[in-house]
């Protein structure tokens, strides 16, 4: 179930134009087509949960011209590419489960439909990524609404059959993809699920609870609603601690007391990775403040028709990876070293990106921390954490204006831990660079980076947890 059109870009303009013309003559003679009875989920024959199950084997330890493709400059995997095979796969999965029969070509026009995707609620990395293994891409449908799906997609690193490894899971995600009648855009009706088993019983719960959460944090978004009690004291003791220091232009080094680090342990976003003030209140630090405003990492770039998509628009998972990339860039200069993923927090896709259009991509640092991490041999370490939003923007060459096409939370961490340690002989105070919001608005990004990253840390610790066990 591709989600790229193996066809020419002259052919695919031959149809727009021809398009185009038709619906310009219509308007024209006042010509409105008449619309059948809409149809219903009732209408349409139920399809299974497995019904709509992918998966994509990715054989990089026994195909190295393959691993060439995706090998980074360190050695590891370009994570970028593979969210954008995970974008192209939760498309695959939504079209195999609306249209039943898989096919070779997908064409909009033919079916009547398209399906596109609404949003990205999480995609978190539970183990690192290695080359020296296969990669198992997998997914399906588990929740169906009137005209909405839930699709949640996984990475598995396959174990070698020789020594008896079990396949280990390594990245979940969770998409949200929406069918539209390809004439009306207007929302279309998608076969609902035949639910058999406990199994899929719990999975249909689990999407059914991710699509009303989603609603629900919609509805406490700091555009709509105050930040809580709570979140405006963390805020206001980052004030005090840094926001003071800033407003006074004292923008350089500035050694942490007992009292900052307290705060870091106490005010943090809270959650059981830093409930043990142990790590945190040894750590001694020099802490270089830098204003949320002076974080900007800018990219801007023609939108060509190899990576379109088959809506004849730039595909999804082309986007997801440009962003990704450009926000490794701007997390690794802000750490000042390498970083490694932890989650995307969140894909909002809310206008299409025409082809030839020129596209804006802005990066910023929204939010910090310590991130504290319990590694294989039982050694507890500290790394910096940092939370980046990366903005997608068309640009309107003839009047200058923009508008916001998607929105993307990434979360990483650096990849070296922060070494200055009380007790630690040798090591002086660890120079770490702090994120600083200066006004209203700053101050909400950086609130609702902070509950983003706390969602991030009950999932690692509840899959810490589940490993230990």
């Amino acid at each position: 179930m591709p989600m790229r059109i193996p066809s020419l870009w002259s052919e695919a303009r031959l149809a727009i134009t021809r398009e185009e013309e038709t619906r310009s003559s219509s308007v024209a003679q006042n010509l409105h087509p008449v619309s059948p009875e809409p149809l219903t989920s009732k209408d349409l024959p139920s399809r299974n949960m497995h019904d709509s199950y992918t998966e994509l084997i990715l054989p990089f330890s026994s195909d190295p011209n393959l691993l060439e493709e995706y090998v980074n400059a360190s050695g590891g995997i370009r994570t970028g590419k593979l969210m954008e095979h995970l974008d192209s796969l939760a498309g695959s999965i939504s079209y195999k489960h609306v249209l039943g029969l898989t096919k070779s070509e997908l064409k909009v026009e033919e079916m009547g439909l398209y399906i596109v995707t609404a949003g990205v609620e999480r995609i978190d990395m539970l183990r690192p990524l290695t080359p020296d293994y296969d990669l198992r891409l997998s997914g399906q449908v588990i929740f169906t609404g009137r005209s909405s799906m839930e699709v949640v997609v996984r990475i598995e690193r396959i174990g070698s059959k020789g020594i008896q490894q079990k396949d280990e899971t390594i990245l979940l995600g969770r998409f949200s993809m929406v069918c539209r009648n390809a004439r009306t855009n207007q929302a279309y009706p998608i076969n609902s699920l035949n639910i058999s088993t406990d199994e899929e019983r719990a999975l249909f719960a689990i999407g059914k609870e991710l699509k009303r959460r989603r609603a629900s944090l919609a509805q406490r978004s700091l555009s709509r609603v105050p930040p809580s009690s709570e979140e405006a004291a963390a805020l206001h003791e980052n004030y005090l601690k840094f926001g003071e220091a800033l407003s006074q232009h004292h923008y350089g080094h500035q050694q942490t007391s007992p009292e900052v680090k307290a705060i870091h342990t106490d005010i943090s976003r809270g959650g059981s990775l830093h409930e043990s003030g142990s790590s945190f209140s040894g750590l001694d630090y020099t802490a270089e403040l830098v204003p949320m405003g002076e974080t900007r990492v800018e990219r801007c770039m023609l939108m060509f028709p190899q990576e379109r998509n088959v809506h004849q628009k730039i595909f999804g998972g082309y986007l997801m990876r440009l962003a990704y990339e450009l926000g490794f860039s701007n997390a690794s200069m802000f750490c000042r070293g390498r970083v490694r993923f932890l989650a995307l927090d969140e894909i909002s896709f809310k206008l299409p990106v025409p082809i030839g259009s020129i596209l804006r991509l802005e990066s910023v640092i929204l939010y910090d921390d310590f991130f504290k991490l319990r590694e294989e041999s039982g050694e507890e370490n500290v790394y910096q954490l940092v939370h980046v939003g990366v903005k997608a923007n068309v640009v309107d060459i003839k009047t200058g204006t923009e508008k916001t096409t998607n929105e993307f939370r990434f979360t990483w961490r650096s990849e070296e831990r922060l070494k200055g340690n009380a007790g630690e002989s040798g090591l002086g105070p660890q120079k770490v660079r702090k994120v600083v919001p200066k006004t209203y608005r700053e101050a909400m990004l950086w609130l609702e980076a902070r509950r983003a990253v706390a969602v991030g840390d009950e999932i690692r610790e509840s899959t810490t947890r589940r490993q230990r066990e």
